[in-house]
């Protein structure tokens, strides 16, 4: 008998960086709100609350999709999932650049969002059959970093575009790429390293074998079970949502109101944002994977997310270069979000990873899901009667009014982490009577 060897590295990455495109889509639709706000106002005849909602239903469909995202990609499988997104997003796209009304808009956005849902399961799907377990922290870190080129691409490149050849025109061409995508993935990703003639990586413990996957309730009846997965849950949104709601809608317009810079130079501060907060991933993930560690590195960063964002929102007109240092140092730590995948996938057993992956992106999007509509609804009620070009401006005081809000979230999160349990990088075993919680884990290397 022939001894089957290891994917090599070169078409993993490859079938994992498919997947990652499409993220990366995605996270350019998330965010690109953000430098079209005036626009989108004007073309609505909207204002604040009724915009942040527009964005914000793209994270409704979003969470809405992650558990039954995660089911499926437990048995369908990513390929089916992440081709039949791709297409879907195109679709929504389209449509949300051809709208004639908000409401079409909306609908455009929520296709977007639901079928973007996909896409970050689909590539820790893959990571977990494609790559030794060692590397899934690092794969969730680099797809933050992935998804953040995306954030990039949709803050000056963005904004320089849709001021050349408006925002309807540019959102037509973004409608093509996730056409593409979808057909590649369709082509070229498979769900496992056999399908290729190479051994798997995801071998699950001889007890969790079974022939069928439990049904959607009963999963989540099962995940439940285990405290660090709702903890795990209610977290992230806590650290994302103010990332989000900052750099993905309500932060141009501060900058520009707030510290009178141009919508170029915004965008550029935003970017710094999402840069660091992409560097931060990879490297509080790989880290977490040395140290052999999860819970320190999260309550570490998690606090300086919230002393960070404390001196943004409370710090009235400070130098802009302390602003875009704090900025930075604030993204960075939030990157400490990764490791809270791992710390999820290792707290069920492994044949929940699917499902409990998609509870864990439920939570990270969660944050901007509440947070974007709850900002702007606070920027209305504080809204002073001050307009310009047609859109509405906001003074310091309602911005902070606003931006409080995700102070709160961030600091409860950080409270909550403390009531985590470590798992020391290591994969719960299922139990071995049923209804007894397992205690006994398996290395992951």
């Amino acid at each position: 008998m022939t001894k089957l060897t290891s994917p090599p590295a070169r078409l993993a990455w490859t079938i994992w960086g498919l997947g990652a495109i499409f993220y990366l889509i995605g996270f350019y639709q998330r965010v690109a709100p953000a430098v079209m706000t005036t626009e989108l106002m004007n073309a609505f005849q909207i204002n604040a609350a009724t915009l942040g909602n527009l964005s914000a239903f793209y994270f409704y469909s979003y969470v809405a999709m992650q558990v039954p995202t995660g089911v499926l990609a437990d048995t369908w499988g990513p390929r089916r999932l992440l081709a039949g997104g791709a297409l879907v997003c195109g679709a929504g796209t389209l449509l949300f650049a051809l709208a004639p009304n908000i409401l079409w808009a909306d609908v455009g956005r929520l296709l977007i969002g639901g079928s973007a849902a996909v896409a970050f399961v689909g590539m820790l799907k893959l990571a977990g059959h494609w790559f030794a377990p060692r590397q899934y922290a690092l794969s969730a870190g680099l797809a933050l970093f992935v998804g953040v080129v995306g954030a990039v691409l949709a803050g000056v490149p963005l904004q320089l575009l849709v001021a050349q050849f408006g925002w309807r025109a540019v959102m037509l061409v973004s409608a093509v790429l996730p056409l593409l995508t979808g057909a590649a993935i369709w082509w070229l990703v498979r769900d496992d390293p056999s399908e290729k003639g190479y051994t798997s990586y995801a071998h699950l413990p001889a007890a969790s074998a079974q022939s069928t996957q439990p049904g959607f309730l009963a999963g989540l009846g099962q995940i439940f079970r285990y405290r660090n997965a709702w903890l795990l849950c209610l977290i992230p949104g806590g650290i994302v949502g103010p990332v989000l709601t900052f750099s993905g809608l309500w932060g141009v317009s501060f900058l520009t109101s707030t510290y009178g810079l141009t919508a170029t130079q915004a965008a550029a501060v935003n970017t710094t944002l999402l840069v660091t907060w992409a560097v931060g991933g990879p490297i509080f993930g790989a880290l977490s994977d040395r140290i052999g560690r999860r819970k320190p590195l999260y309550v570490g960063g998690c606090a300086v997310v919230v002393l960070g964002w404390t001196l943004v929102i409370l710090t009235p007109q400070m130098p802009v270069w302390l602003l875009v240092v704090l900025l930075a140092i604030t993204g960075f730590a939030s990157g400490c979000m990764v490791v809270g995948f791992a710390f999820m996938r290792e707290s069920v057993p492994l044949y929940l990873a699917g499902t409990a992956t998609g509870l864990a992106n439920m939570g990270v999007m969660m944050g901007p899901m509440l947070l974007q509509p709850a900002v702007s609804w606070m920027l209305d009620q504080r809204w002073q009667g001050e307009m310009l070009d047609g859109a509405r401006l906001y003074s310091l005081e309602a911005y902070q009014a606003g931006f409080s809000l995700m102070l709160v979230w961030a600091g409860l999160a950080l409270l909550l982490i403390l009531f985590t349990q470590e798992t020391y990088c290591r994969q719960l075993l299922l139990p071995e009577t049923p209804g007894h919680e397992a205690v006994e884990v398996i290395k992951s290397t």
